[in-house]
């Protein structure tokens, strides 16, 4: 889960105490990087770049319903991370691209496929959801076994 258990060779059969700790879960890299690609414009920012370079304001149109101030903070977020580099083309008045790094270019392989677990489930989750969620859109009840 930490930075302590990064020698496992999957998430999934790594050992966990038991309880989960919440430091040791708020310290481990998945969950940061999770929160990181897990808001609202992450995925798709990071998607567009994986495609090609964007100009800021052609980026801007790429994204319908995101803030001029909502892309700038995401786009400064992934280039602090290391996923996205801003390049600055010296011209008057000056140009800016934005496109992936090596890093940034690994991410999209596992986004991918997640993307396409997503896709290939959404059927069930949707049902299931239908099912979990009463006439009212209230969390059904359990109800004893008669």
């Amino acid at each position: 889960m930490s930075g302590t258990h990064t020698e496992v060779p999957s998430l999934v059969s790594a050992p966990l105490p038991h309880p989960v700790p919440a430091d040791e879960y708020g310290a481990c890299p998945v969950t940061d990087v999770l929160r990181r690609i897990g808001d609202k414009w992450t995925v798709l920012v990071v998607v567009l770049l994986g495609r090609r370079r964007h100009r800021f304001n052609e980026l801007h149109r790429s994204v319908d319903g995101i803030s001029q101030r909502m892309l700038t903070r995401t786009l400064r977020t992934l280039e602090q991370d290391g996923l996205v580099e801003r390049e600055v083309h010296p011209t008057v008045p000056p140009s800016v691209e934005y496109g992936l790094t090596p890093l940034g270019r690994s991410l999209l392989p596992p986004l991918s496929g997640l993307a396409d677990w997503a896709v290939a489930h959404h059927g069930e989750i949707t049902a299931a959801r239908g099912r979990a969620t009463g006439e009212d859109g209230q969390m059904a009840r359990s109800r004893p076994a008669q």
